[in-house]
């Protein structure tokens, strides 16, 4: 399978969990929308392009992230997906520019050996 980069941002868009309206954090204490997702299968997009996949184990104000048996998905036109162990990964917040929820069925339905696509560019604001 060939892909380019709207591609993989459909395939990404696929893979994504429904969005689910959680409380914000507020003043009064309330729970973080990330809260929501603690010990789920989440996706990372990074600001520079990286894609990060792990459960999330932990997070504060800042969206500084830690995540427990991530990979890192490098896309590639040449050759299939590779998955790159990180295990235990911590992320500073200022680096992340996307997190969703990843719906584990589909995911484990993706042959990602087969799938070819560009890899992301670096996200600019």
């Amino acid at each position: 399978m060939t892909a380019g980069r709207s591609d993989l941002r459909e395939l990404n868009a696929q893979l994504a969990a429904p969005a689910l309206n959680y409380p914000a954090t507020g003043q009064n204490g309330s729970m973080s929308a990330l809260e929501a997702f603690a010990d789920h299968l989440v996706q990372v997009i990074l600001y520079d392009g990286r894609i990060i996949v792990g459960r999330l184990k932990g997070n504060d104000n800042h969206c500084n992230l830690i995540l427990s048996d991530c990979v890192e998905r490098e896309y590639s036109i040449d050759q299939g997906v590779e998955m790159v162990p990180l295990g235990l990964y911590m992320i500073k917040g200022d680096n992340v520019a996307v997190i969703a929820e990843i719906d584990e069925d589909k995911d484990a339905t993706l042959d990602y050996g087969e799938i070819r696509a560009e890899p992301l560019g670096e996200v600019r604001y």
